[in-house]
């Protein structure tokens, strides 16, 4: 019998227990171990943020739905891994030995890269957690009997754009709704070199298209912006050339802010020699195991993937649900192979997919594979993708519900877009 350990229960975490629950003969012990008790839905947070979403509609309790799948659930921190040990310690002292550990831990937000920012302390907020969300919609509620300028955006070493645009596009349909969109000049800083870069080199017209929207949303933009502090009301960044160079220093006000941070591996996996990059993420082969350590596997953000290319400021890669999906799934079956007695053989796809609400439209984008150059390199906007990603988030929690381990992308997404890609 084997003791399968999946560390971290968002995205990747809990499809991951389902799947291998599904897959694995029940001989096998599966344990999921969460910092938190509760599993939240991150994609609907810009959403709960300006009051379209509330808390319960994308939270819900872990323990009760791994249960019903016969998975074990320990709601405690990790603090350290024992690789040599094969055993995680809990913040509480105890141990959790494995077999097979898989690190589907997410990012840490590291706010403390820039001085002065964060909901921590700082004078910015994040949708990154939902906790953050709501303290944005707390301030929101108050922003609006006296509005003022507003900066939405990403820092430097930021590696998942898709949320800052849809987030600037949620809020002025937002704000328009309510009458009040004239009153609140917006400005969007991103570290990318452009608008729509996204981390990926652009996808298709993802450029003029985005570009374009932002015009017409009478949203301004600096790009190249390196933030370097931030004080109350105001966001420092400098804006450097092609080159690198210097071009610009901005002081831009504001009276409310969103800057998603610099994405770094959380400590208890960061610190274990030998297993990450100099950021904490997980280096992998080809078959999502660690290159170090043969039993330890992971997916989703904690993976480390290198830029797509050099930009003047650090950017990193996006990791999408469709990426994450395929991780997860490659990582069960190569678990169940090895189980079996036969080697690891199954390899995810990487690619790049992404449904991006825009408050009453949307975009989506398919980079087949994510790195250049690529088999598919698609860009599209229409008011469907916002009824696609209202209809993911519903689709994805009833999947956690019922306990249902089929991929979404594969078989639903893909097929909607006309583009059937399985590459094992």
């Amino acid at each position: 019998m084997a003791h399968i350990v999946i560390m971290g229960a968002g995205i990747g975490g809990m499809p991951a227990a389902i799947e291998m629950r599904d897959m694995l003969p029940r001989e096998h012990r599966i344990t999921v171990v969460n910092a938190l008790d509760y599993f939240q839905f991150v994609p609907s947070n810009p959403w709960l943020a300006v009051g379209w979403r509330k808390r319960e509609d994308v939270v819900m309790p872990i323990a009760p739905l791994l249960q019903r799948k016969g998975v074990d659930f320990i709601a405690k921190p990790v603090t350290k891994i024992d690789p040599e040990g094969s055993q995680l310690v809990l913040a509480d002292g105890s141990t959790v030995r494995y077999d097979y550990l898989v690190i589907t831990t997410g990012p840490k937000l590291s706010f403390d890269e820039v001085p002065g920012a964060g909901p921590h302390g700082g004078h910015t907020h994040s949708v990154c957690s939902v906790d953050h969300a709501e303290k944005f919609w707390a301030g929101y509620q108050a922003f609006l009997q006296d509005p003022g300028p507003v900066v939405i955006g990403a820092m430097p070493l930021a590696s998942c754009f898709g949320p800052a645009y849809e987030f600037a596009f949620i809020l002025d349909a937002d704000l328009r709704k309510r009458k009040l969109r004239h009153k609140v000049p917006m400005t969007f800083v991103t570290s990318e070199p452009y608008i729509g870069h996204l981390g990926l080199g652009g996808v298709g017209d993802s450029k003029s298209l985005l570009e374009s929207e932002m015009r017409n949303h009478d949203i301004r933009w600096i790009t190249n912006a390196k933030t370097t502090k931030v004080e109350p009301g105001k966001l420092f960044v400098t804006q450097l050339d092609d080159l690198g160079q210097v071009f610009k220093e901005h002081e831009v006000g504001f009276k409310l802010s969103m800057m998603l941070p610099a994405f770094k591996g959380v400590d208890a996996v960061a610190a274990v020699p030998g297993l990450c990059n100099p950021r904490g993420f997980v280096l992998i082969d080809d078959y999502q195991r660690s290159k170090a350590f043969r039993n330890i596997f992971a997916a989703g953000v904690c993976v480390a993937i290198p830029p797509v290319e050099t930009t003047p400021v650090p950017t990193g890669a996006p990791k999408t649900g469709y990426m994450i999906e395929t991780m997860v799934t490659a990582i069960v079956h190569n678990i169940a192979d090895e189980l079996a007695g036969s080697t690891a053989s199954t390899k995810a796809t990487w690619n790049a997919i992404c449904l991006a609400d825009m408050g009453d439209t949307g975009a989506a984008f398919v980079a087949l594979p994510q790195i250049p150059p690529r088999n598919v390199n698609w860009f599209k906007k229409g008011k469907w993708v916002h009824y696609a990603k209202i209809a993911y988030e519903k689709y994805f929690l009833r999947k956690l519900r019922t306990g249902t381990s089929e991929p979404i992308y594969e078989k639903y997404i893909l097929k909607a877009l006309g583009i059937v890609r399985v590459v094992k």
